[in-house]
């Protein structure tokens, strides 16, 4: 038998394959490797997604608020509290329109080292986004948020998380501590839109329901940005960085998806034997 050749074994019988590798022996590879195809598929057609909003974007001009038309929308301003009505962050207490929260914990499997998500969410209420001409309100509902983490604190042996944190953490039923009480490895962490913050916001420009119809002194006082048929998306980010994030992320997600799921593929033909 040549040298290049090996056999792979499962269910009892011997399958010839000519790379060399023992892949039968084990179950294991052949489900990593299907999930490899799925996932891998799934990344390769996300980055066709990110394309596509890309495109929509670039293909979208940016509309000062006094002039917006109802439809596909992009605008960029200032976040204002719709008549001063603000919320404060869970773990930081900090004045915000919006924000989004994780808690996570270190965790040990085997060689394995990572963050677990215990718990996460975020919430939002009605703002405006204001520039030179006007402003609009927006509902940040369902919206794709791009914004890079605010704060950030953390707990484990010998150290509690702040207060602040605590009582949060005791209002939503999770924990930070481990088996014998002793603190488990956790970290906090929290991403918000702050009164002022400068944003670009990209949403279907819809009737604005907290104003009566006919009643609006300007155009735009009865618009409001929500989610739409189109995708959703807020950053702080200006367009050309938005843009130029989405391109790079697009090409990463359908490169690494292909060679994942290609990889996936290769060694489910291989562990089946016909490779």
């Amino acid at each position: 038998m040549p040298e290049s050749q090996a056999f792979a074994y499962h269910n009892g019988i011997s399958v010839q394959n000519n790379i060399g590798i023992d892949v039968g022996s084990d179950a294991r590879i052949l489900m990593l490797a299907i999930a490899g195809i799925i996932i891998g598929a799934g990344l390769f057609f996300h980055g066709f997604t990110l394309l596509k909003r890309r495109q929509m974007i670039q293909n979208t001009p940016t509309s000062k608020i006094r002039s917006i038309a109802m439809g596909p929308v992009e605008v960029h301003g200032k976040a204002m509290p719709s008549e001063k009505k603000v919320m404060e962050s869970p773990f930081s207490g900090k004045e915000c329109v919006w924000y989004r929260y994780t808690v996570e914990e270190y965790r040990t499997t085997g060689k394995n080292h990572y963050w677990a998500t215990v718990k996460n969410g975020d919430s939002g209420v009605p703002f405006f986004v204001k520039d030179e001409t006007g402003s609009v309100l927006v509902n940040p509902k369902e919206a794709e948020v791009d914004i890079p983490m605010d704060y950030e604190c953390d707990s484990g042996f010998g150290k509690d998380p702040p207060a602040r944190v605590r009582k949060f953490l005791k209002s939503n039923a999770a924990g930070f501590e481990g088996l014998f009480g002793i603190n488990s490895t956790m970290r906090y962490r929290e991403y918000f839109i702050t009164p002022g913050d400068k944003l670009y916001v990209m949403g279907t420009a819809g009737d604005n329901p907290y104003v009566e119809e006919g009643t609006g002194k300007k155009n735009e006082e009865d618009i409001m940005i929500h989610k739409g048929k189109n995708f959703f998306y807020i950053s702080d980010k200006p367009e050309k960085d938005v843009v130029s994030s989405m391109a790079w992320k697009a090409v990463g997600s359908t490169v690494g998806g292909a060679a994942l799921a290609v990889g996936g593929l290769a060694i489910t033909l291989l562990y089946i034997g016909l490779l």
